[in-house]
């Protein structure tokens, strides 16, 4: 016992790997920040893609969402990181973590804003029109408020899935927080960095966990 203690629960150890895995947190804040950003708003341009009359819009943001949805980030990850620079296109790690999220969120949070525009009554924009708003208008004052708050929980549910896996990050030595969990336990020779990085993201997701939780009791009541 006091052996699995010294291993995982050592707190000497946890205390000089703690301003290593801030610097890692601090570099994953900056991930999250620009990946959910870009993802919401890619997201939603290939929504609004995928829901146009024309075919010539329509058909490719189609494609679009379905070839990134399948492609694993991890492969696009590498793709980018490691595959580009045969082409003489080299692009830092950051940047390779930032356009491979971004293609794989956005399809992802255009499927959920596809759910929620579908969800809202077409009298809706009947409406708005009526009252004298052009459709984009209604669009951004109308119909985009209420498919947000329809499909509320799955975007929060979908963006604790995106703060977790930039920790896929770590592949291409980017100092995130993982990454930096593992430096500390390769210098110190004990898991105690990993169980602390664990336990940053414990208290990093667990709130928008018990959020999303509380948005989907209040759209089932």
């Amino acid at each position: 016992m006091d052996s699995l203690l010294d291993q995982f629960f050592n707190l000497d150890v946890m205390h000089q790997a703690l301003p290593l895995l801030l610097n890692g947190l601090w570099m994953t804040l900056q991930l999250c920040c620009a990946v959910i950003l870009l993802g919401l708003i890619g997201g939603l341009v290939v929504a609004l893609g995928n829901m146009s009359p024309r075919r010539w819009i329509r058909w490719p943001a189609i494609v679009y969402t379905d070839i990134f949805r399948a492609l694993p980030p991890l492969v696009l990850l590498i793709f980018i990181y490691s595959g580009l620079p045969f082409a003489g296109i080299n692009v830092s790690p950051f940047a390779a973590v930032v356009i491979a999220f971004l293609l794989n969120n956005s399809s992802y949070y255009a499927e959920v804003y596809r759910a929620g525009l579908i969800s809202v009554p077409k009298g809706q924009a009947e409406a708005a029109k009526a009252t004298g708003l052009s459709k984009t208008q209604a669009l951004i004052h109308v119909i985009l408020p209420q498919a947000i708050r329809n499909v509320l929980p799955d975007l929060l549910s979908n963006t604790v899935e995106v703060v977790k896996l930039t920790s896929l990050a770590s592949v291409i030595s980017l100092s995130e927080l993982l990454y930096s969990a593992n430096m500390a336990r390769s210098v110190t020779y004990n898991a105690s960095p990993l169980v602390l990085a664990a336990l940053i993201y414990l208290v990093l997701l667990w709130p928008l966990v018990r959020l999303v939780s509380h948005f989907q009791r209040r759209l089932a009541a």
